[in-house]
């Protein structure tokens, strides 16, 4: 049986549809389906990052979090990090690195997010576009600061908190350092 799509949204799609599991059982499962986002670990220098203070709706508070934005239909991950970058930090990449790709919520959504390292950041060149639905104020945060924030609930997302331990140095036994 094809899908069933439930509802198709600005950014996600809800489909029903049947699967057969790896035991021959057949059960209907509910998905989110997204086209992937990106997080962007804005350096202006080693030891520190840009975060973004933004309202959330969905929640009802405003946090700080590290930048991140869906793919736009057909645009590559190493295009969307630039993109967002400016968008959200003011700042442009003049190199930016693939750390990670994760999937934040499998048990019912397929996004993936791609976790970018962004460096030698500069103004961009032309005007930068902001979606309309956002309201971002971003700084400049040592990560030790951020490390802090997320102790003290500042920072409520799990993406910055996974941001935060692939920025972290790694100790001597190859673990990252705690947070």
């Amino acid at each position: 049986m094809a899908a069933e799509v439930m509802f198709t949204g600005r950014v996600i799609r809800v489909e029903r549809e049947d699967v057969v599991l790896a035991n021959g059982r057949t059960i209907t499962i509910e998905a989110v389906r997204h086209r992937g986002s990106v997080v962007i670990l804005a350096q202006p220098s080693p030891d520190t990052v840009i975060l973004i203070r933004q309202y959330r709706p969905v929640i009802g508070r405003w946090i700080w979090e590290l930048p991140a934005g869906s793919l736009d239909p057909g645009e590559a991950p190493d295009a969307a990090v630039v993109r967002e970058c400016e968008e959200e930090t003011g700042q442009s990449p003049q190199r930016v690195t693939l750390l990670a790709s994760w999937y934040p919520t499998p048990g019912f959504c397929d996004e993936i997010m791609h976790f970018y390292r962004c460096e030698s950041l500069v103004p961009p060149t032309g005007p930068v576009h902001q979606d309309e639905d956002e309201q971002i104020e971003p700084a400049v945060v040592t990560l030790d600061t951020l490390a802090e924030m997320i102790r003290d609930g500042r920072v409520a997302d799990i993406k910055t908190v996974v941001g935060l331990q692939l920025l972290r140095p790694v100790s001597a036994t190859g673990a990252p350092a705690p947070v």
